[in-house]
């Protein structure tokens, strides 16, 4: 069998390189729109796994961010624009954006090198805030990322916990681990006989949320106890 994880890109490989092998995928993206099953719940062929649909979560990130940041006029955001789910991240944040009646700043970094400028162009457009969007990269890269953040002072919401975990200020996600492991199941179901068309793709049923008071601290924010009281996780 064949273990995709990440981006659609390694699933799509993948399934187009054969419709025999078992696939099983773990990915921050939507497996229908994406074109590896034919549904959720009865995924057909020979793909299935578990997603984690961060993108999905631009309205909950930015009220968030509102809490902790009051009467905020501009918040920025972060994308790669060559990451496979830029496009759906971005019709999330957009439509966040507007429902909540949010002005949004988009800036665009797709490697390591254009972080910087990145973060430069925010604070020139008086960015007070930042939504970060799900991509390897960022993830892979954090430090750097949380660094910038606290250079320029911008408080910013994460993804996942390990951005807070290391000087982050807040995430709000599901539990990537509990993603992989689901999708580890899978695979010990598909390599004892079962068919993966069979089996309905996993979705996350919990969310949490991590702060850091730390950070929180050093960006002079003081943390709502209504936000507080519904962390899963506080750092201190």
């Amino acid at each position: 069998m064949i273990f995709a994880f990440g981006t659609p890109i390694p699933a799509r490989a993948a399934k187009a390189a054969t419709s025999a092998i078992p696939i099983v995928f773990a990915y921050a993206g939507d497996p229908v729109a994406d074109g590896l099953v034919a549904s959720l719940n009865r995924p057909g062929g020979n793909v299935t796994g578990a997603t984690f649909i961060t993108a999905a979560l631009a309205a909950k990130r930015l009220e968030l961010l509102r809490e902790l940041v009051p009467n905020v006029d501009t918040v920025g955001v972060l994308v790669n624009p060559k990451n496979e789910l830029a496009d759906t991240q971005l019709k999330d944040m957009n439509a966040a954006s507007r429902s909540l009646g949010q002005p949004m700043h988009i800036a665009y970094a797709s490697s390591e090198n254009e972080f910087e400028a990145a973060f430069s162009a925010l604070a020139r457009q008086g960015v007070r805030a930042l939504l970060l969007g799900t991509d390897t990269i960022f993830f892979n890269r954090r430090d750097q990322l949380i660094a910038l953040a606290a250079s320029h002072r911008i408080p910013a919401i994460y993804t996942f916990r390990e951005y807070v975990q290391d000087g982050g200020l807040i995430s709000y996600g599901p539990i990537q681990t509990e993603t992989i492991r689901q999708a580890r199941i899978y695979t010990g179901r598909v390599l004892k006989g079962a068919h993966p068309g069979d089996l309905p793709v996993v979705q996350p049923t919990k969310f949490e949320l991590v702060i850091n008071l730390k950070t929180a601290r050093a960006l002079g924010l003081e943390v709502p106890p209504t936000v507080l009281a519904r962390a899963d996780e506080v750092i201190e």
